[in-house]
């Protein structure tokens, strides 16, 4: 099924930017292991995993529709040197996904690409999720400080 060129477009940006999530959630995830931070290494590493399957997803309605996904296309990433960096960077950019899907699902809407709508539907209610998670972690440390905060995150994710 043929869809039009706009949207395609609009898919492969997205797809840049989910390929461009994982990548900047690996690092992150990574960070936290090598400081110590099992439960949130855990948590952001589940936020990548999440991302794959966005960009698996995303793949899969590119080439129903006749296009051709560009995955070698990734944006700048925004890595953090500190836990509240860190959380603060992907909260940006899950904004910014926010924002995106929101920008697609009108796109969809628009061209009468109903399937195109839900699919992207449902990716940005998990990228909410996302934000979301963000919110409680910057929140936890204003509430509780940064050290009691850290010494929570420390062992085994959950």
């Amino acid at each position: 099924m043929k869809s039009n060129a706009k949207m395609l477009q609009v898919l492969n940006q997205l797809l840049a930017d989910e390929l461009t999530a994982i990548n900047q959630y690996m690092v992150h995830a990574e960070m936290c292991s090598h400081w110590g931070y099992g439960k949130l290494h855990g948590a952001i590493e589940k936020q990548a995993i999440d991302e794959m399957h966005h960009a698996e997803w995303l793949i899969g309605r590119i080439i129903f529709l006749e296009g051709t996904p560009q995955v070698s296309k990734l944006n700048p990433m925004m890595i953090g040197t500190t836990v509240p960096e860190i959380v603060g960077n992907d909260q940006e950019a899950e904004v910014g996904a926010v924002k995106a899907y929101n920008a697609g699902i009108r796109l969809a809407h628009e061209g009468d690409d109903q399937s195109t709508a839900d699919l992207l539907t449902k990716i940005l209610k998990m990228e909410e999720g996302h934000v979301e998670w963000a919110e409680k972690q910057r929140s936890q440390i204003d509430q509780m400080g940064l050290e009691s905060y850290l010494s929570d995150q420390t062992g085994e994710d959950e």
